[in-house]
């Protein structure tokens, strides 16, 4: 219940202008993946721009992150506030924000063993789609712990589908997003749920984790605050290296061989040699670095069949290691060593914050990759930082995505 009645605190304008930036990424990371295949099953599940673009907003692995909960909420936040969401911008801001909350909230609590098996978007995005929905559904605290707890009952996801290049991540977000509402909807026609869902004997944390933490707070503000945002076209465990590889560029002191050393998770999911698809080479820190050595700014064409092909002599000169040093401050920091230079914080992180202006930039730079023109970038930007009308964000999707 406690998270519950800080669900229902209003949000101030600042967390609002805020939640802008990241409704933008969100918009940005879908209009790049427009030509993909996930487009194909999007434009086919409905006529709505929100529920079409709900599998797209995950695809290039540019998607905003949260790093202790290890979980990406834009893909499933905003999707979920617009499924019920209407003209009123501010009530959509207002749900976008205790969405993030809810989903953060509860997996920062989750631990290394539930990250080893499990979905964090997916297992906590049930949570930031019911927040969210009830958020713009005028839930009281009680109707919340009713909907979070019913959503909980259901969550799951499992990492086996990293395995394949298949498109179950972009089908757990649209399951996440399609569950916390439909769990909020229900609890506004009287259905009830339980408040034990997480620490009860046979709750979530039983089923999932080894060693459970609290639930985290930003104290009086919120955990929207905490979440970074990805520039480069990769797995977010690839993009330490991927900056410290392109800040050595930057003082001319990038030269074969690539030693690179990161945090464990960085290796479990993205030491990957020899890569032969898109899908791969994004979570590949060799290909990552090559992209980097090759000159190029790790945007989604360095990550093609072509561009595999071309830098094959690269990535056979990048080697991959555990720094134990660098496993310990993870999650709260993700850093790498490459050659020699290591940085502790990431780009896009909050110590290391990305501008207005960056974000205004990856817009313009995935439409053109989405096959969007420059007035669809500038609209899009529109809307996204200063409108007022959130049926007009959906009926952009609709058009970008029909």
């Amino acid at each position: 219940m406690n998270l519950a009645r800080k669900l229902a605190r209003i949000v101030p304008d600042s967390e609002k202008k805020r939640a802008r930036l990241y409704l933008l990424d969100w918009l940005a990371c879908v209009a790049g993946a427009r030509d993909t295949q996930a487009r194909q099953v999007g434009s086919k599940i409905s006529a709505k721009g929100w529920e079409r673009a709900t599998y797209l907003g995950n695809v290039l692995e540019m998607d905003d992150v949260h790093r202790a909960a290890l979980l990406h909420p834009g893909p499933v936040i905003w999707p979920a506030a617009m499924s019920i969401g209407g003209s009123d911008m501010d009530a959509l801001l207002h749900a976008a924000v205790r969405g993030y909350e809810a989903m953060i909230a509860i997996g920062a609590a989750f631990d290394a063993k539930h990250y080893a098996h499990w979905h964090p978007t997916a297992t906590m995005g049930v949570f930031g789609a019911a927040a969210a929905a009830g958020s713009l559904l005028e839930f009281s605290p009680a109707q919340y712990a009713h909907a979070l707890g019913n959503a909980g009952s259901v969550s799951g996801g499992l990492w086996h589908m990293r395995h394949d290049d298949v498109l179950t991540k972009q089908w757990h977000i649209y399951h996440a997003v399609r569950t916390g509402r439909d769990a909020a909807l229900h609890v506004q026609h009287g259905a009830t749920g339980p408040h034990g869902i997480l620490e009860g004997p046979q709750g979530l944390f039983a089923a999932m984790t080894q060693q459970p933490g609290e639930l985290v707070s930003n104290g009086a503000g919120w955990l929207i605050d905490e979440v970074s945002f990805k520039p480069f076209a990769a797995c977010r465990h690839a993009h330490p290296a991927i900056d410290a590889a392109m800040e050595l560029r930057a003082l001319g002191k990038l030269e074969a061989p690539f030693v690179v050393e990161t945090f464990g998770d960085a290796l479990t999911f993205c030491d990957r040699p020899d890569p032969q698809t898109e899908h791969e080479a994004k979570f590949s820190l060799q290909h990552a670095v090559a992209v980097v050595a090759d000159g190029r700014e790790a945007r989604p064409e360095d990550f093609t069949e072509a561009a595999i092909a071309e830098l094959s002599e690269l990535r056979a000169q990048v080697t991959v290691a555990e720094d134990p040093a660098i496993t310990d401050r993870y999650p709260a920091h993700f850093g790498a060593r490459v050659n020699g230079f290591e940085l502790v914080d990431t780009i896009g992180d909050p110590e290391r914050p990305v501008s207005e202006d960056q974000i205004i930039a990856k817009m313009h730079t995935l439409a053109t990759w989405g096959g969007l023109s420059e007035a669809d970038a500038d609209k899009a930007v529109d809307l996204a930082l200063h409108g007022n009308d959130g049926d007009a964000i959906n009926t952009m999707l609709q058009e970008w995505l029909s």
